[in-house]
This record gives structure tokens, sequence and C-alpha cells, in this order.
């Protein structure tokens, strides 16, 4: 079982020859990205929803240091890389896992080039980071609100308080 998790977590170059083969067997695959520190409803919710868009959720992971030059806090993120990777992976909404060193997902939408790309929050489509290659490659761009009274920050917050 601990193997079947560990294997979802993948380097750029084995996920894109998954890829492809998810492709050539006609099955949409989904895209998203974030920090998803500290796990909670929110994201649940989210990925959950961008999982039933096609057939195959993959999530890039920003990197301990990616999170730390969004500016986030100085202690953030509070779960390195590896942790929060593990517990995306545990997710049978997750398919695939991807870490990702730069500010943005650009060069994993690239080379993925996702039937979906999913964002949440208050995006307006030409906001998002990878949308002109999705779309240009005849793949659709949604935004997924956020579920209200969930947020990261906020548990930190009430956590230290």
């Amino acid at each position: 079982m601990l193997e079947a998790i560990e294997s979802k977590v993948m380097d750029l170059e084995n996920l894109a020859r998954k890829r492809v083969g998810w492709g050539l067997m006609s099955q949409g695959v989904v895209f998203t990205n974030g920090v998803f520190d500290l796990l909670h409803r929110g994201h649940l919710t989210y990925l959950a929803e961008a999982r039933a868009l096609g057939h195959y959720l993959i999530v890039g992971l920003n990197s301990d240091a990616s999170v730390k030059r969004l500016g986030k806090g100085d202690d953030r993120p509070i779960l390195p890389e590896a942790d929060r990777a593990f517990q995306l992976a545990a997710l049978t909404c997750v398919d695939a896992i991807v870490v990702f060193e730069e500010d943005t997902p650009l060069r994993l939408i690239e080379t993925l080039l996702p039937d979906v790309l999913v964002k949440g929050g208050d995006y307006s489509i030409d906001q998002i980071v990878g949308a002109k290659e999705v779309q240009g490659n005849g793949g659709e761009v949604k935004v997924i609100p956020f579920l209200e009274g969930y947020s990261s920050t906020k548990l930190i917050e009430r956590i230290r308080g």
C-alpha cells in the first residue's frame, strides 16, 4: 500500500511519459497546482472537484524553496515538500504529483499539456499561468471557487492563537 502511494510522486520526465499513455487512451487529464500546506477540507473539496473534470488528476506541488519565494511567511511551508507530496498521494482523487522549483508551474503545463487546467479562488482565466498554452492545444481552463471559511493561513493563525 505504501509503495502505491509513494509511486504517485514522480519527476517531470516520468510523468510526461505516463501522461502520453493517458492521452493515448483518450482519457481527460486535469492539472492543478499549489502549496497544499496543512491539508484541510477546502483543499480536499477543491481536489475532488478538479478530479471530477477528467479521468486523471495531476498536482504540481510547489517545492519548499518555491513556497518561500511566494511570500507566505518565513515559517512556511509548515510541512516539508516530501510530507505534503505524500499526503496528496494518499488521496484517491489524485493520480500523480510532481514537485516544481520554479515560481510558476508554466514549464510543467507546457510539458504535460493537460486537457483541463484548474485553478482555485478568484482568478480570471486570463490571470492563470498556462491558460494560453492549454487553450492553444484545445484544452479547457476552469476556476473552482474556494470553499468559504477554509485557509491554511487562517488555520495556522488559529493554532498559534
